[in-house]
């Protein structure tokens, strides 16, 4: 069986939505968080599929976070080697600073339910699946676009919202995984600086999460699907 390896930067932003459409492509899906001692000396090259979710973390706070170079450095040879990998928000950030780009905070915060506008280049993508559903983004920093990638999608406050190099390089900056997982509530009560800063609040969050929510991850899980059965090599 396939392997899937999921690595966690904080407990409340895991694979969520995504397992069941990764399993339901033939993969056995294992966890590691970046607390883990095992961490530093995981191959991140072996596994068939690489996913790495989202945390509060910059990539820029390397002194702060001491793994987030040495995650950096070898999550670049896997890219390299053009192995299956999956990045969203931190985990997208991450792919763009292995392949070379700039990840700094974007001045905004962009926080709550809103759909991606696809280019020409997401509508002939996975990425079909999510036209006109709404999506969960949470974060404030932002990355340039990568050299040898395309653009996928935008929005208002953040043009580089999803790109790709080729079938196997993916990177969401927002959560199409999220709509569903329990875990939303401790997102509510751990960053309410941030909704605050993007001028919402929990009970407007909730609301639309449970409008929103059903919708984002039926669309994410046929995203997925597709993307994975689109792997080479």
């Amino acid at each position: 069986m396939k392997r899937a390896l999921v690595i966690r930067h904080v407990p409340v932003e895991g694979v969520a939505g995504f397992r069941a459409a990764i399993e339901a492509a033939g993969y056995a899906v294992d966890r590691i968080d970046v607390t883990d001692a095992r961490f530093p000396e995981t191959d991140l090259i072996a596994p068939d599929l690489v996913v790495m979710m989202g945390g509060p973390m910059g990539v820029y706070e390397t002194d702060r976070y001491p793994w987030i170079a040495c995650q950096v450095r070898r999550l670049g040879l896997r890219l390299a080697a053009d192995r299956p990998t999956l990045g969203v928000c931190l985990g997208a950030q991450m792919m763009a600073a292995a392949l070379g780009a700039r990840v700094y905070p974007g001045g905004r915060q962009e926080v709550g339910f809103a759909p991606v506008t696809l280019n020409g280049a997401g509508a002939g993508s996975p990425l079909r699946h999510l036209d006109g559903n709404p999506m969960l983004h949470w974060h404030g920093d932002t990355f340039d676009l990568p050299e040898g990638t395309e653009l996928l999608a935008s929005t208002g406050l953040y043009a580089h919202q999803a790109f790709r190099r080729g079938p196997n390089i993916l990177a969401l900056q927002f959560h199409a995984e999220m709509g569903e997982d329990p875990r939303f509530d401790s997102w509510l009560e751990k960053w309410p600086d941030a909704i605050a800063a993007a001028g919402s609040s929990a009970n407007e969050l909730r609301a639309h999460h449970d409008a929103h929510g059903p919708n984002a991850v039926a669309a994410g899980r046929r995203m997925i699907a597709e993307w994975l059965e689109g792997l080479r090599g």
